[in-house]
């Protein structure tokens, strides 16, 4: 099974990310983790006195290179700790009436949203670790990489090359936290995420960002699918057609003709 290293340097060849790849575990108990990694890894509220959400903790991992451990305690999103397991999904969330209440949104949808979210059980995990992929000290259990579409494109490209079919993601342009972490670890596959709003707030995800994931199972035919595909042509940055002979505007072709005119 392909290493943390060896993923780092195939997306770093063939995908160009801008920021940091990202290794995610998550820790059924703290004491499962790596005792020494679980003490020196960043808790928000422990050692930078503030909560953050899930995706700002992925958003530093990824810009800044750090190692963070995200906690009940740690985390201020009320969403992003129910799709992680760190608070209960209570009746208002499930009939819709919580977010009905202020959204002005229909009941009935808000309840279908809430039922549709990946989610893990409460209390499933004590704590998820998130590192750089090339500095990670553990084996993370799936890989976020963010990039532009066309560098999704490829990671899409490749995970489908020996496999064929199509890849199958959700959205909702809410709580991509679920999208990114859980949905993969469920269904055990690759996904193509749409960044959601408070990941574009307070996890700065950028305009032109996507971002794609996958669980470890799945890494040695996606790094495969990258070498094959670029081979066959598929690269990234994406070749362009170049050779055709451009047209100039009228008043770019008399100056050349009378640039021209001397030597007729």
């Amino acid at each position: 099974m392909a290493t943390s290293t060896a993923i780092h340097q195939a997306l770093a060849f063939y995908i160009r990310p801008s920021t940091f790849a990202v290794g995610v575990l998550p820790l059924p108990k703290l004491a499962d983790g790596p005792p020494d990694l679980v003490k020196k890894a960043k808790a928000p509220k422990r050692d930078m006195g503030q909560t953050i959400t899930v995706c700002m903790g992925v958003g530093m991992a990824r810009r800044y290179g750090w190692t963070l451990l995200i906690r009940r305690e740690d985390n201020v999103c009320p969403l992003g700790g129910i799709a992680m397991g760190f608070e209960p999904a209570k009746e208002k969330f499930w009939d819709g009436s919580l977010f009905a209440e202020y959204t002005g949104r229909p009941k009935e949808a808000v309840a279908r949203y809430a039922a549709e979210t990946k989610r893990f059980d409460f209390g499933a995990y004590e704590g998820i670790l998130v590192a750089p992929l090339h500095a990670a000290e553990f084996e993370p259990a799936l890989t976020i990489v963010y990039g532009d579409s066309a560098q999704v494109m490829r990671l899409v490209q490749a995970a489908l090359f020996y496999r064929g079919g199509h890849l199958h993601s959700q959205a909702s342009g809410g709580l991509d936290c679920s999208d990114l972490i859980v949905q993969t670890l469920q269904a055990d596959d690759c996904q193509f995420i749409l960044p959601c709003n408070g990941d574009r707030v307070f996890g700065m995800a950028q305009d032109h960002e996507m971002a794609f994931t996958m669980p470890r199972s799945k890494a040695d035919e996606v790094l495969k699918g990258l070498e094959a595909t670029h081979q066959a042509g598929q690269r990234y940055p994406v070749p362009t057609f170049m050779r055709f002979e451009p047209k100039m505007p009228p008043a770019y072709q008399k100056l050349m003709d009378y640039l021209h005119r001397d030597e007729a």
